[in-house]
């Protein structure tokens, strides 16, 4: 398993340095096009290009960082930095918005005419470039926040060419001024629409909370099947980074011997891997329940 996520990490950071060549070529020649042309919404386009290499060299960094071990000081490694460049990500994502937000309203104040053809080109190279961006970062940005963020620029990219595509086509039949700085007040809509998404998940494991998905009423009605588990409460779940679950618990047994919990350690773990995906669990055996058994620790965990 450790070994496959090492290829798949290492998989990840190639695919993030391609895209980052490509976010590099692609707002250059929006730049240059949408100042000739006239177009605010291409301009728009390719700023958040641009920041979007930005992004990536973020992302990249904190998964360069993210791959060192615990030490005396970091106990679980510096997992998390990948979490830190996804709050990151979405400042960006933020401060990009507001700088096309800004254009667009200016341009929609005094529209001035565009030439829809340059437009057209230069917004199909974006769309070739972006959509092969998304797609070589999808595979990752269900399981890794910090890639999330990643794929999430080159979609509203993507699809912000698209945008720009479609008006520049309706501009070269119909001499309509005020759709080009329109489309970018729409591409800013969905730009804080994701930077919303990206920072309030990241938010939430940075806050220790409980990992998309887990149900912890779930985890404790399975390991309470167990032969052997009187049962367990006090549950605390966090994610450690975005590829490992954290879990401490206590777990009432029968008096015995240390050494006849081993098995039944075993037993648990197997369980909170399979079903649950919980690959660091730390169990506290006693034999009868602190406190009031409850299945969230209350006030500190403090024995009544």
């Amino acid at each position: 398993m450790s070994h496959h996520h090492n290829h798949e990490a290492e998989a990840f950071g190639r695919r993030v340095l391609v895209t980052m060549l490509i976010n590099l070529f692609i707002p250059a020649a929006q730049i240059a096009g949408g100042i000739m042309a006239g177009s605010v919404a291409l301009i728009s386009d390719a700023v958040h290009n641009l920041s979007d290499f930005t992004a990536l060299l973020i992302a990249y960094a904190a998964h360069k960082v993210g791959k060192r071990g615990p030490s005396l000081r970091h106990t679980f490694g510096l997992r998390r930095m990948e979490i830190f460049a996804a709050v990151a990500n979405a400042a960006l994502l933020g401060g990009s918005a507001v700088y096309i937000a800004m254009e667009a309203l200016h341009r929609l104040a005094r529209p001035m005419p565009v030439m829809p053809s340059l437009v057209a080109w230069l917004a199909l190279v974006g769309i070739v470039g972006n959509g092969f961006s998304a797609w070589l970062l999808h595979k990752d940005a269900d399981s890794n926040l910090n890639a999330r963020g990643a794929f999430l620029h080159m979609m509203g990219d993507l699809l912000t060419s698209v945008a720009v595509l479609i008006g520049a086509l309706i501009m070269g039949v119909i001499e309509l001024p005020w759709l080009d700085p329109a489309l970018s007040l729409g591409i800013v809509i969905y730009i804080l629409f994701n930077c919303f998404i990206l920072l309030k998940e990241s938010m939430h494991v940075l806050m220790n909370g409980t990992p998309r998905g887990l149900d912890l009423e779930a985890v404790r009605l399975e390991v309470e099947k167990i032969p052997g588990v009187g049962g367990i409460h006090y549950l605390h779940a966090w994610s450690v980074g975005d590829d490992s679950v954290a879990l401490t618990c206590h777990v009432v047994v029968s008096d015995q011997m240390i050494s006849a919990t081993e098995t039944l350690t075993r037993s648990i773990q197997e369980i909170l891997l399979s079903r649950f995906g919980i690959d660091h669990p730390v169990l506290q055996f006693e034999t009868s329940a602190c406190g009031q058994g409850e299945l969230l620790c209350q006030a500190g965990c403090r024995m009544n």
